[in-house]
C-alpha cells in the first residue's frame, strides 16, 4: 500500500477489521516490521489524538518518529506554484517535500481545508503534493476533505459495540448534522459517509436543507431532513457538524449557514433510537453538539472510539512497511 486516503486502498473490509483485532490482542507482534525505519509525521494544524495515537501505533511497530509542526519550528511553507516569494514565506513546499523525504521511510501529512476555495480544497493540492514528490509512501492524518483513520476507527467501533438481534442483523448508523460557533471541514463526514457506504450498515445521514455533502463520498446513503425520522431505531448516531459544502450553492462553500440548535443532541434525540450508542471523533463543544448527560451517558462510545485510533493507525502502517 503506497498511499492511504480512501476507503478502497484498504482493501477488503472484513480482512481489515480481522487485522485490526489481530493487532488490538497483541500490539508489538509486528515490530520487527519498523526495525530501522522511520516515520515523518507532517502537521500543517494542531492535533491530539491523531499526534499522539499514530506516534503510538508507529512505536508498537518499533518505528522511530520525527514530528513535524510546519508552524512551529520550521521556515514558513509556499504552496502555490508561480508566486514571487517576497512575503512571509521562506520555502516552498516543492523543495521542503523531497528533502522531507530523505530523512524518513513514511510520510504522514495533516492538513485541513482553508474553506475558501473548494476547487482547491477538494482536489486535495497539499497532499498531492507530497504523494507526487516526496518518493515515499504517504497516508492522510486527515486532509482538506478526508479523514481515513478516524472512520477505520469509527468502523472497528461500530463493529465492537454492535449486537445483532435476530430482526436486526445489520446495525442501522446515522450521520447528523449539529450545530457550531466555528466554520468546520467535511473532512471526517465525508470519510465517515464514504466507510459505512462500503460497510455492511444501514446508513443515513441528516442534516438541514443545503448541507448536502459531495455526492461522491454520500454514496448510496439515504439522505432524511427530519432529524427524528433519522434517528428512528438507529444503532449508532454520529453527530458531526460541518460547515456548508458549497454544493447545492458554491456561494456558501466554508460558511454557517445555519445555527439551529434544534439539533444538538440531547437526552430527547437519543430516545428516539434503539437505545443508540453515541459517537464523535473529538474534540466535542458540549452545548453545541451534544448535551452533558448524553455524552458521559453509559451509552456514550466516544473514549473506546478514540482508543481506536490506534488501531487503525497500526493496521494501516503495517500494511505500508510490508509493501517497502
Amino acid at each position: 500500500m503506497r498511499s492511504f486516503i480512501n476507503v478502497e486502498d484498504i482493501g477488503p473490509l472484513e480482512k481489515a477489521l480481522a487485522e485490526a483485532q489481530e493487532i488490538k490482542n497483541d500490539r508489538f507482534k509486528y515490530q520487527h516490521l519498523g526495525k530501522n525505519k522511520t516515520l515523518m509525521m507532517i502537521f500543517f494544524n494542531n492535533s491530539l489524538r491523531t499526534r499522539l495515537s499514530t506516534q503510538k501505533a508507529a512505536m508498537n511497530l518499533g518505528m522511530n518518529v520525527i514530528v513535524l509542526d510546519v508552524n512551529a519550528g520550521a521556515w514558513k511553507l509556499e504552496t502555490e506554484r508561480g508566486v514571487i516569494m517576497d512575503g512571509d514565506k521562506s520555502e516552498h513546499l516543492l523543495e521542503a517535500i523531497p528533502v522531507m523525504g530523505c530523512y524518513c521511510d513514511l510520510i504522514g501529512v495533516r492538513s485541513f481545508a482553508g474553506l475558501t476555495d473548494r476547487e482547491y480544497d477538494y482536489a486535495e493540492t497539499v497532499l498531492n503534493q507530497f504523494i507526487k514528490y516526496s518518493g515515499k509512501p504517504v497516508f492522510a492524518m486527515e486532509t482538506a476533505t478526508v479523514h481515513p483513520l478516524q472512520a477505520f476507527a469509527d468502523l472497528i467501533t461500530i463493529k465492537e459495540y454492535f449486537k445483532p438481534q435476530t430482526s436486526n442483523l445489520k446495525p442501522k448508523v446515522v450521520l447528523t448534522w449539529a450545530p457550531h460557533c466555528r466554520a468546520l471541514p467535511q473532512a471526517v463526514p465525508n470519510s465517515f459517509a464514504q466507510w459505512m457506504n462500503a460497510a455492511d450498515v444501514d446508513f443515513v445521514i441528516t442534516h438541514p436543507e443545503g448541507y448536502e455533502l459531495d455526492p461522491k463520498f454520500v454514496g448510496n446513503a439515504r439522505v432524511e431532513y427530519d432529524q427524528k425520522k433519522a434517528f428512528e431505531g438507529a444503532d449508532f448516531i454520529y453527530a458531526k457538524n460541518w460547515s456548508n459544502p458549497g454544493v447545492t450553492n458554491p456561494a456558501d462553500y466554508g460558511k454557517i449557514t445555519s445555527k439551529d440548535m434544534s439539533w444538538t443532541v440531547d437526552t430527547e434525540h437519543m430516545s428516539w433510537t434503539n437505545n443508540g450508542k453515541f459517537m464523535h471523533c473529538l474534540p466535542v463543544r458540549r452545548g453545541l453538539i451534544v448535551t452533558d448527560d448524553v455524552i458521559e451517558s453509559p451509552n456514550s462510545i466516544v473514549i473506546p472510539e478514540a482508543a481506536n485510533r490506534e488501531i487503525s493507525c497500526s493496521v494501516v502502517i503495517k500494511r505500508m512497511l510490508e509493501a517497502l
